[in-house]
């Protein structure tokens, strides 16, 4: 399918949660024009704790720069995971892009502010050990994740099930913190006289407008495996890739 622009953030290479079978397969399904990591997609943090890398890993690698060779336009915004490369800002990359941040233009002229998201986060930016910690935690939910998948699957019970996603829903310090990262967000959106953002960061995929801002989160390629699509009219759409086959299942578009 041939859309305008694709957004992907929080693919976390070099880690075992890291879906990139799934990855790969959205990759193939849809071609751009453009493409925007928002940031986290090599992890960095857990790679000191030890390396998990893949033959499918270095296959996302090998076609995110074949997209950029082939004349796609591809940028990548560092996050917090692979703040290491924000030193390289302004530089490209095997013809990679690397910005800070970037306004995009929709087709439908629509301004959005596009950045990892991190910069929202008190946690990340003044506590980086709780971060380091929460880092540790969420990835053993993940792991466990996927030891209940596996269960389901053998005792055939259908749909599709996230431990770490029951728990970002339910528990209510996650919920409070994923409401003030938003909130946090659409002051500065409006502060800057943009008409929305997409970003990352949280895990938590969203496409909604909030008191007059479009607030766009891609989500993740660990749990959730989400994605965002701009389509050749403008239009935006937040893509649920699950993992049978080529199965896309679109879960909400922008008004």
């Amino acid at each position: 399918m041939r859309v305008r622009s694709i957004f992907l953030s929080d693919i976390h290479l070099g880690t075992r949660g890291c879906q990139a079978d799934s990855l790969i397969a959205f990759l193939r399904h849809y071609e751009a024009e453009q493409l925007f990591l928002l940031g986290d997609i090599v992890d960095f943090w857990a790679m000191r704790r030890g390396i998990h890398w893949s033959a499918a890993q270095n296959t996302v690698v090998q076609k995110l720069l074949r997209r950029a060779r082939h004349g796609e336009k591809v940028m990548l915004i560092p996050g917090n995971h692979d703040e290491a490369l924000r030193e390289y800002v302004g530089a490209r990359f095997g013809d990679i892009q690397l910005a800070a941040e970037h306004v995009h233009e929709t087709a439908d002229g629509r301004r959005l502010l596009l950045l990892h998201g991190d910069e929202f986060d008190q946690v990340t930016r003044h506590h980086r050990w709780i971060a380091l910690l929460g880092d540790i935690g969420y990835n053993a939910l993940v792991r466990m994740n996927a030891g209940l998948s596996w269960l389901r699957r053998s005792l055939r019970i259908p749909g599709y099930w996230s431990l770490a996603g029951y728990a970002k829903r339910r528990i209510k310090r996650a919920v409070s913190f994923i409401c003030d990262y938003e909130d946090a967000v659409i002051r500065t959106v409006r502060s800057r006289g943009l008409d929305g953002i997409i970003c990352g960061h949280i895990h938590s995929a969203a496409l909604c407008e909030r008191d007059g801002v479009l607030y766009v989160n891609c989500g993740d390629w660990v749990d959730s495996c989400t994605a965002i699509v701009e389509h050749l009219d403008g239009a935006l759409e937040l893509i649920e890739w699950r993992h049978v086959g080529t199965n896309v299942v679109p879960l909400r578009t922008a008004a």
